[in-house]
């Protein structure tokens, strides 16, 4: 079912923030930020050193504290919040940030989050993953991270218009970017009347987004290469999963090593000379957050 809804305008973000109509934008996200320390060794490294402009946070995780600490460290830096409602692997758990008893649909007997997107459809009741997703957003702010934007772990708050709305919802009261699926997918899902909404209230997110990651380690370099080669006008997000494939990692992660090959690619010069070489401008959400921010403050 397509949805009848449009947008305000089909305008780009990257017009609306004064850029060329044929501009080429990109941020570059390292998720799971806060999952381990080789998730995080990695990602400040990348963040220091590499072509990433921003990370993501996954704030129940056990070492959310050294994610954050260098979050206090490094106020310039560009850091979101992860919005988690699954734990995926089989031997590395954590649960709500508001423990089983407060949301005791979010989790399972043992009081972890659901391994996967349709344990989380099927048992969480809305009420209690919003006020879930809420503590997430707050505990983050309490720990001193300046939060420059909101995605999504696993992808259910992009996959259900119920959950959409939710995220689009703390979005518009935190006014903060969010990652989103394109324009036209998400009108083709049925969720036009979303989009429509994030225009009214004036929240930005980047106009192209790329699903997905090298079909294995030795594609990486050929992957990332052809997607940034190819990206179009507007602002785009890429992201992958920053690690040390280290004893720590492989002990839980079935895809530590692809996590590593996409971390030696975007801290190599050859990912600096490609986007030198292709004309793509790095950018980060941060800048989406402000120009949100300063519209409604001038309002």
């Amino acid at each position: 079912m397509v949805d009848n809804h449009e947008t305000l305008t089909d305008v780009t973000t990257a017009e609306r923030l004064g850029f060329a109509k044929d501009a080429r934008l990109l941020i570059i996200n390292a998720d799971d930020f806060g999952m381990c320390h080789d998730e995080n060794q990695a990602t400040i490294e990348g963040l220091r050193a590499g072509v990433f402009t921003s990370a993501t946070i996954l704030v129940p995780c056990p070492w959310f504290e050294e994610a954050a600490e260098f979050a206090r460290n490094n106020p310039d830096i560009d850091l979101g919040v992860h919005l988690t409602l699954t734990s995926e692997w089989d031997r590395y758990k954590w649960g709500p940030v508001l423990g089983k008893h407060a949301v005791p649909t979010l989790a399972d007997t043992r009081g972890y989050l659901w391994p996967g997107v349709p344990q989380v459809f099927e048992h969480d009741r809305l009420d209690e993953a919003e006020a879930e997703l809420r503590a997430q957003i707050e505990r983050a702010l309490a720990s001193g991270i300046d939060v420059t934007h909101l995605d999504c772990h696993m992808g259910p708050l992009h996959l259900r218009a119920d959950y959409h709305e939710l995220y689009a919802e703390l979005a518009r009261e935190y006014r903060l970017p969010l990652r989103v699926t394109p324009r036209k997918v998400m009108r083709k899902m049925g969720f036009g009347g979303i989009l429509a909404q994030l225009d009214r209230d004036g929240t930005l997110y980047p106009d192209n987004f790329s699903v997905g990651g090298p079909r294995g380690v030795e594609d990486t370099e050929n992957h990332w290469m052809s997607l940034i080669r190819n990206l179009k006008p507007g602002i785009s997000e890429i992201y992958c999963h920053p690690a040390y494939a280290r004893a720590e990692l492989q002990s839980c992660a079935r895809d530590a090593s692809q996590r590593e090959a996409d971390f030696r690619f975007f801290t190599s010069d050859k990912a600096r000379q490609l986007l030198k070489d292709e004309g793509v401008q790095l950018i980060n959400y941060r800048t989406l957050r402000d120009a949100m921010r300063a519209t409604r403050k001038a309002t």
